[in-house]
């Protein structure tokens, strides 16, 4: 089965002042435990959520697009693995390993 970890960073996160060699070296080690794994499908870091944009249909069948992001909340996911793991209880070890290793929020989901 294939599971969604998510990275969550509140609105006024600044890597420059949250991340450290050593926790860019922890996300190194998670990511080269996954592959040595054979886990780990797809990972991929977002920008800020200042570049987001949403895109909206009208009733009309035209498009709205907004730079800023669709959901109005403070917190959005940063960044992303996509995993295939045998069981929940596999993908919510990740999950742990993940929040400890980015110091953030992790949330685990599964694909249909």
């Amino acid at each position: 089965m294939k599971y969604l970890v998510a990275i969550h960073h509140p609105d006024d996160y600044d890597p420059f002042l949250r991340e450290d060699k050593e926790m860019h070296q922890a996300i190194d080690d998670i990511n080269d435990e996954m592959v040595a794994a054979g886990i780990r499908i797809f990972v991929g870091g977002l920008q800020h959520i200042s570049n987001a944009h949403s895109v909206t249909t009208n009733a009309d069948g035209t498009f709205l697009i907004n730079k800023k992001p669709y959901l109005p909340t403070t917190e959005h996911v940063a960044g992303f693995w996509v995993l295939e793991c045998a069981t929940e209880e596999e993908a919510l070890e990740w999950g742990r390993k993940a929040t400890v290793a980015c110091k953030a929020p992790v949330e685990v989901r599964p694909f249909h």
